[in-house]
């Protein structure tokens, strides 16, 4: 199963944006920019731990 991209929201014009994709099971991120194409792949409960980490180790402005 292929699954359909979404580039990033926060995305420029500039040539590296965020890409995501979903499965059920799995979330799929790659970044634009990246000359090895490398996808990191994650089942949903860890990238929501990643996310939730990310958020709070932010500075709110």
């Amino acid at each position: 199963m292929n699954p359909g991209w979404q580039k990033s929201s926060y995305c420029s014009e500039g040539a590296s944006c965020v890409h995501v994709a979903a499965t059920p099971h799995t979330i799929h991120l790659t970044e634009s920019g990246d000359p090895t194409e490398s996808i990191l792949t994650a089942t949903p409960a860890a990238f929501d731990a990643l996310l939730q980490a990310l958020k709070k180790d932010t500075p709110r402005g």
